[in-house]
């Protein structure tokens, strides 16, 4: 065995955990939107959602794992689950290790959802967008391969389409909040309320 498989293992877990990390959360804010609306959506949709957070998290523990298995930085546990314990680029790490503790969050209370008051499950749900910019900050200022065309060209895109994505969500929500609005403005008009002098008699 090669003496920096567990480093290549790392890096390559920690790529792909982002990357699936970037498909759940597109995937999240699409489901929200009128693109797929409640009473036409199929249950598989929402499950893809949920499998591209459970792959992010498997990465996320082989990417953890092996680290701590590496010898080429030599990390403790303590190094990759406490934020700024770490002596290697401490800032780049605390934010990979702030973003894993998002996704553990994120995933257990997704996991417990039926018995959590929904208002608290949705503000740790939308904690996932931290949890997508601390891990490309992370990335990109601790990771080895940032400098590769590949991965410049990877992450580009998948910022702009999570900024697009999240434009578009804030755009479709207000224009659903202004035709709530003018629906509640306007009153019903009932047949039995509305007279006419000919229905009037003397």
């Amino acid at each position: 065995m090669s003496g920096q498989f567990w480093w290549f293992m790392a890096r390559s877990a920690g790529i792909i955990s982002w990357a699936f990390l970037t498909a759940s959360v597109l995937w999240g804010i699409l489901l929200s939107t009128d693109l797929f609306p409640k009473r036409r959506r199929p249950a598989w949709l929402l499950d893809l959602h949920r499998w591209f957070g459970g792959l992010t998290i498997s990465f996320a523990l082989i990417h953890v794992g092996a680290l701590i298995a590496d010898s080429y930085v030599e990390f403790s546990l303590l190094d990759v689950t406490v934020p700024f314990v770490s002596s290697w680029k401490p800032i780049p790490v605390a934010l990979g290790v702030m973003a894993m503790w998002g996704l553990v969050a994120v995933e257990v209370t997704s996991l417990a959802m039926k018995s959590l008051p929904r208002r608290f499950w949705r503000i740790v749900h939308r904690t996932s967008y931290a949890t997508f910019w601390l891990a490309s900050l992370h990335g990109t200022f601790a990771g080895t391969d940032t400098g590769k065309p590949i991965y410049v060209v990877s992450s580009s895109l998948s910022v702009l389409a999570i900024v697009f994505a999240v434009s578009y969500r804030v755009l479709n929500g207000r224009r659903r909040s202004n035709r709530a609005t003018r629906t509640r403005a306007t009153p019903p008009i009932r047949a039995t309320q509305t007279l006419t002098s000919e229905s009037v008699t003397p």
